[in-house]
């Protein structure tokens, strides 16, 4: 099926299903769960589906959001237990579809996202779920209202099917972490290798889209937590530009940089879930429509023609990473494009300057948050908590980035300020100025190395240099899927200017539709030799 298709097809009446009994953590009762390999529905490959064909299947009468929901629920239940990324399921989730359903008999759908199934990541506030950050901490009564994005999703009438486990307070918490491993979720594993890592905060969120458990899901970034992960489970995520996306309702690491972003398996869906996101706002920061959304400009065959793309190569990232980036820019040449290399300056100083502007912000910021819920009260009875409750050093035991942002200047301080400042400024000018001396319309890198083995002991091996400057800078950055490195997916990060969220999703798509990497994962146990 072409990716590209009908927003909404025409909307004509349809039968709904029987409802289903209710569903509680991890998913629903049994019967006809399909096995990994099966992600299907009445003849719909749910590894491949977008959302303008779903929609057009309702339209035609032979899908209702209800059956696709229930799909969903279902695949959690039967696949899950593998890859263990998905922390609940809301009870209400088919009583949603349901009325999706209804409002499309009566001619009265809300937009593309109505009645499409959502993960969202778990510190993202809802009002009805818990929402924890991973940590024992807040697992007790639910934040007392929705985040804006949940309240723009709701609007919109998207189906919130449950919430995904993250890295404990996203990746900031122990100096040694192991993402994807939280103490109220425990560990995500990656569906294509599961003894391989899931990478960054979004880890459940890109393992569940991976496995298809989900149509879209909701992640967040201060620096790499999306993209890393779309592109170790090969699916897709986009960074939006700082501001775009409300972060009223998101437990925090620093307003300078925190965003939540869309994630999906196609870049069509991912732009259809930030027009969302963005809500009254997208037509003054992007100009997007839901027309421009589909990247339809960009599907067409020649879509890469005559585009410049700026390779940042990362020989760091290993010979086999390194000769997918070559293929790589060999096919988008193919397609028309200019593939010229280049580095980006200033990223030794970046490296220099960011974890230090990040512990002052995360102390103001995660002050203000814990404030306006029940449990911790501040930064401080935070440490003494993980201090008291050893369900919380079960996998590792370290606080190190607590301990130091409570001990940071604060975000007052003259010399934190003169940081903070050089540091933006170094960021926007290492994307502007390769731009702009290359005259180019993006730049690209590899989003991730191969997954490394999940080991509590030794921690991540993340030192992935391509998402900082777009994360620090406050631009967009898009990871799609460019290939593997034998079983294992690695991603390709488009990176632009500012608010150019719109014409990077565009480009998204036209090289998407070039490379074609995606594929299903076949969750191996394991495929030899640790890779580090």
């Amino acid at each position: 099926m072409s990716r590209v298709g009908v927003l909404m097809a025409a909307v004509v009446a349809g039968s709904l299903l029987a409802s289903a009994p209710g569903v509680s953590a991890r998913g629903v009762g049994a019967g006809g769960t399909p096995s990994p390999g099966a992600a299907s529905l009445e003849g719909i490959d749910l590894d491949t589906v977008t959302i303008p064909e779903l929609q057009a299947r309702r339209g035609q009468g032979s899908l209702t959001s209800l059956a696709l929901t229930r799909a969903y629920l279902r695949r959690i239940e039967a696949v899950d237990p593998k890859i263990n990324a998905v922390l609940y399921t809301d009870p209400s989730a088919l009583r949603q579809a349901a009325a999706s359903d209804a409002r499309q008999r009566g001619g009265r759908l809300r937009g593309p996202l109505d009645g499409i199934p959502v993960l969202l990541k778990d510190n993202v506030d809802t009002r009805d779920l818990p929402t924890t950050a991973g940590s024992l901490a807040l697992a007790g009564e639910p934040p007392g209202r929705d985040a804006v994005l949940v309240a723009r999703l709701r609007q919109a009438g998207a189906v919130i099917l449950g919430k995904t486990n993250l890295s404990e307070w996203a990746n900031f918490r122990a100096a040694k972490p192991t993402s994807g491993w939280s103490a109220v979720g425990g560990q995500t594993h990656n569906p294509y290798v599961l003894d391989r890592n899931p990478c960054g905060s979004s880890a459940g969120s890109a393992a569940a889209l991976a496995a298809s458990l989900s149509q879209v899901a909701i992640g967040t970034e201060t620096d790499g937590s999306i993209v890393c992960p779309a592109g170790m489970n090969g699916v897709v995520g986009l960074k939006p530009s700082l501001g775009l996306v409300s972060q009223r309702g998101v437990v925090p690491i620093s307003a300078q940089q925190d965003t939540a972003g869309p994630m999906a398996r196609n870049v069509i869906d991912t732009a259809l879930t930030l027009a969302v996101l963005t809500g009254d706002r997208a037509a003054d920061l992007t100009g997007l429509s839901p027309r421009d959304a589909t990247g339809a400009r960009a599907g067409r065959p020649d879509g890469l023609r005559g585009k410049r793309i700026g390779l940042w190569r990362l020989p760091s990232l290993g010979s086999d990473v390194d000769a997918l980036m070559s293929a790589t820019a060999a096919k988008l040449r193919a397609a028309g494009a200019e593939v010229v290399e280049v580095t980006p300056p200033y990223q030794a100083r970046l490296a220099e300057l960011e974890f230090p502007a990040l512990l002052s912000e995360f102390h103001r910021d995660i002050d203000a948050y814990l404030a306006t819920r029940r449990g911790p009260r501040d930064l401080a009875a935070l440490i003494a908590f993980n201090r008291t409750h050893p369900q919380e050093r079960t996998c590792f035991a370290g606080q190190e980035l607590f301990e130091q942002a409570l001990a940071a200047p604060p975000t007052t301080d003259p010399a934190y300020r003169a940081m903070r400042a050089e540091l933006t400024d170094l960021a926007r000018r290492s994307i502007d100025e390769t731009l702009a001396a290359h005259r180019l319309d993006a730049i690209a890198a590899p989003t991730n190395p191969p997954a490394w083995t999940t080991d509590c002991a030794r921690g991540d091996n993340d030192v992935i240099p391509s998402s900082t400057p777009a994360a620090v800078s406050g631009y967009p950055s898009l990871s799609v899927p460019a290939g593997s490195v034998g079983e294992l997916p690695v991603g390709l990060l488009l990176m632009a200017g500012d608010r150019q969220d719109t014409g990077l999703l565009s480009l998204g798509a036209a090289v998407e539709r070039r490379l074609e990497a995606w594929r299903a994962p076949r969750y191996l146990p394991s495929v030899g030799p640790s890779a580090h």
